[in-house]
């Protein structure tokens, strides 16, 4: 019985392990592939690992996906290719602040390469609403930010994107992170302690299902703002995974 048990345990930590090596999708190494996707994104591969953070996501061909005020676009590009012809990816972020200089999410939506990216503006202190359920709604490096918001109410935030999902579907928060006794971290030092994430969104109703561990960096000591040059690209990162109930 005890040898079984030890084989199984063995068993499991080999599957295991390899689904922690496996390839890329076919879907995802042909996103990261994307000839339209500039230098300035490729050039941060190295230290914002793509095929990770897509595979981690579990992004496949045919879904619905909402990047959660996406700057500059670097993840919108990645899953609008992995989604592919048939998917939908809804790039939102807060109001535009000056109708002569769009907003760099409405003119990636404007490009015929990215056809299938649609753009939205939204007061994010009202949450997130788009035209149709979604399968992942991913937000990197911005949840600190959501918390500066003025009057935000980080509960019913949290609650609009759990509407915003299908059931089953996925919420993935990639952020700095913070020390727990660091005062005002998230407009200080531009982090938040992982704790206070996990506690906020399973408030809203979500499963806290995994975490990634690619962009941990134990050399950072938190204390650093996350511009800061000595440690810019380079922060201790954490990526949550969480739920909506099928």
């Amino acid at each position: 019985m005890k040898t079984r048990i030890l084989l199984a345990a063995a068993a499991a930590m080999a599957l295991s392990a390899g689904a922690a090596l496996a390839a890329p999708s076919p879907a995802v190494t042909a996103a990261i592939a994307d000839a339209n996707r500039p230098a300035a994104d490729t050039e941060l591969d190295a230290v914002r690992k793509p095929a990770e953070m897509l595979e981690f996501s579990g992004v496949k061909p045919g879904q619905t996906v909402i990047d959660l005020i996406p700057g500059g676009g670097y993840f919108t590009r990645l899953f609008a290719k992995a989604v592919g012809p048939n998917g939908t990816v809804y790039a939102v972020g807060g109001p535009a602040r000056d109708p002569a200089k769009p907003p760099a999410q409405d003119t990636l939506a404007a490009d015929p390469a990215y056809s299938n990216v649609k753009s939205i503006h939204v007061a994010l202190t009202g949450g997130v609403a788009v035209p149709t359920k979604a399968d992942i709604l991913w937000t990197s490096q911005n949840y600190h930010d959501v918390k500066n918001i003025p009057n935000v109410d980080m509960l019913a935030f949290n609650k609009s994107i759990y509407d915003a999902l299908k059931p089953g579907g996925v919420y993935i928060v990639l952020d700095h992170v913070a020390n727990a006794d660091t005062a005002n971290a998230t407009s200080t030092v531009h982090r938040i302690d992982p704790a206070v994430v996990k506690r906020e969104v399973e408030a809203a109703g979500f499963k806290f299902v995994g975490e990634s561990d690619a962009l941990r960096n134990p050399g950072d000591d938190h204390t650093k703002g996350v511009f800061d040059p000595s440690i810019r690209h380079h922060t201790d990162q954490f990526v949550y995974k969480f739920k909506k109930p099928a």
